[in-house]
């Protein structure tokens, strides 16, 4: 059994603020090692469900979050940007399962640290109208590989919404947000092992996945005009308004294109992307 995890740092145990998930934040140093080890008690559930081989995606930020010299050895690590496929990047259908530890709830929702990719740049994202974000996105991508996202770690509105994009994902709740800065946590240890059995006991009963619509439709509503109209000078992209872009093909290419305009609104905007 193949497992692929991608790894977020806002949803982490313990952290709620920007100064952990952020370098140089006073407690970023801290942080890093706070997400390495929920990574690795989900290693141990994965590897404890019968997996053969584990790759991590570093998928926060500047993508470099992560401990090599701390993550659990049988795992393997993809790190640094830029990456063609982001927070996703290294997966393709050859897993049999993913996971996503340490994700937050979308834009618009009063989550921790809650926003969708780009911090103040993104108001919403719609998948064939459906509003969606880090999470609806990397589930509609792994399931167009056929592979089935299984379990999601983050605060308890990141682990609402997971469930309402697919009753079928697991998740394991290790803080309750009281403001988008502010959440009461679930004990450091609790939530480890909270975490190890939640990727155990969903690894060992996968689900079918079902092959999702072809083409599919993306519209994202920024922040910029300026973004949007640049926007436009990729093929297919069109714009609903001033503001919001749109664009139809199969979900592995929307993914990528959406990889894409994160490249140009950054350069855009001069403000660094924020996974």
């Amino acid at each position: 059994m193949r497992v692929y995890l991608s790894a977020d740092m806002e949803g982490v145990t313990g952290l709620v603020d920007a100064e952990d998930v952020q370098p140089p934040g006073r407690d970023y140093e801290r942080a890093r090692v706070m997400m390495t080890e929920d990574v690795n008690a989900a290693v141990r559930g994965a590897y404890a469900a019968g997996a053969t081989a584990v790759l991590v995606n570093d998928a926060h930020g500047p993508m470099r979050n992560l401990l090599p010299d701390l993550l659990d050895p049988r795992a393997v690590l993809i790190k640094g940007r830029p990456k063609p496929m982001g927070m996703i990047e290294g997966l393709d259908d050859s897993y049999d399962a993913a996971l996503c530890i340490g994700y937050h709830a979308r834009a618009g929702i009063l989550g921790v640290l809650s926003h969708s990719f780009m911090g103040h740049e993104i108001e919403d994202i719609w998948l064939d109208d459906q509003v969606t974000g880090e999470i609806g996105l990397f589930e509609a991508t792994a399931t167009s590989y056929g592979v089935p996202l299984v379990l999601l770690t983050g605060d308890d509105t990141a682990c609402a919404e997971a469930t309402a994009w697919n009753g079928d994902i697991h998740t394991v709740p290790v803080k309750f947000a009281k403001d988008r800065f502010a959440a009461q946590l679930v004990p450091v240890a609790e939530a480890r092992a909270a975490i190890e059995a939640g990727a155990t006991g969903a690894l060992r009963s996968l689900p079918s996945v079902a092959a999702g619509p072809s083409p599919r439709t993306l519209a994202v509503r920024w922040q910029s005009a300026s973004v949007a109209s640049h926007l436009t000078a990729i093929p297919g992209v069109t714009r609903r308004d001033d503001r919001t872009v749109t664009v139809t093909d199969d979900m592995l290419q929307l993914y990528r294109l959406f990889n894409l305009f994160l490249r140009v609104a950054t350069a855009v905007t001069s403000n660094p992307p924020y996974c």
